[in-house]
């Protein structure tokens, strides 16, 4: 092959792939120009969808939050940008506007709360358990923290857990703008393993009547078994967990399905509540599971 032919050859090859390219950027282009006109018309539809169902959208994007485990780095930013939109946006003192303030910022941002349906849903446990000695498992950012303890008999007090300290520094303020006193409630910064035996051990807590799930999924089970283990439940005790559409979920879900003492007596909004039954004793433990399902 010559070489004046081999550039000729060369120079056409560079030419046709050169329109290949022209025509693929071509034809892409064209693509988004009509997926464009084709979406417009319906954003309206979008954003009304969106916001009439803000809370399960938020329930969603929480759900995507567990499922992908994000870093503690990016949970503690999430809650530290509640805390100040809440901080600064609130009535300091007064739970309900704490509460409101909260939903507010949930309906446009990502946060780490159960939100208001599901706090609903929390409330109407916590009214009828009406609870001397609560505990939550998962602090995060203290919204359900607030919710229990704006509504517990004068002597009640809660107990919640929170693994990591940054967040639960911040869920302890928020507490504490809400208008509640340490004496009011007992922040544990440990994991739940480790907090639970020290519940008798340290704070002489000999039985609960409300307990509130809402940390790692893979910890229900093992948590369940402590309490059961070491005889906290007391007659009518509530029990709420959270997130059990998860995978981890699987075992504990099957441990309550499979036992003869409980039962699943309501649920709702992904929430169950499940009451447990002790043999030949009238020791009710009422199992509250709150799950964030994708809706």
């Amino acid at each position: 092959m010559s070489a004046s032919f081999r550039q000729f050859y060369l120079h056409q090859t560079d030419r046709t792939t050169l329109k290949s390219q022209h025509y693929s950027t071509w034809d892409q282009l064209q693509r988004a120009m009509w997926m464009s006109v084709v979406a417009l018309p319906l954003l309206p539809v979008i954003a009304t969808l969106v916001f009439h169902y803000r809370e399960r959208v938020g329930a969603l994007c929480r759900s995507m939050f567990h499922r992908r485990k994000m870093s503690s780095f990016a949970q503690r930013s999430l809650e530290r940008r509640t805390h100040s939109f809440v901080l600064m946006n609130s009535t300091h003192g007064q739970p309900e506007s704490v509460l409101q303030t909260f939903e507010c910022y949930s309906q446009t941002q990502p946060t780490c709360s159960i939100g208001q349906e599901k706090g609903e849903f929390l409330d109407s446990a916590v009214s009828r358990a009406a609870p001397l000695q609560a505990l939550e498992l998962g602090t995060h950012c203290g919204y359900s923290a607030i919710r229990i303890l704006r509504l517990l008999p004068a002597s009640g007090k809660l107990y919640t857990v929170e693994q990591d300290p940054d967040t639960a520094e911040v869920g302890e303020e928020m507490i504490l703008v809400a208008g509640f006193k340490h004496s009011q409630f007992q922040l544990l910064v440990s994991p739940s393993c480790t907090a639970i035996p020290q519940l008798q051990s340290q704070f002489g807590v000999q039985s609960l009547d409300l307990v509130f799930m809402d940390h790692d999924v893979a910890e229900y089970l093992p948590d369940l078994r402590a309490l059961e283990e070491g005889r906290t439940p007391n007659q009518g005790l509530h029990h709420r967990v959270n997130n059990t559409h998860l995978p981890g979920a699987k075992e504990f879900l099957r441990y309550i399905h499979n036992s003869s003492h409980y039962s699943v007596c309501f649920q709702a909004l992904g929430m169950q509540e499940i009451r447990y039954q002790a043999a030949n004793t009238t020791e009710e433990l009422t199992v509250t599971l709150s799950y964030q399902m994708v809706t």
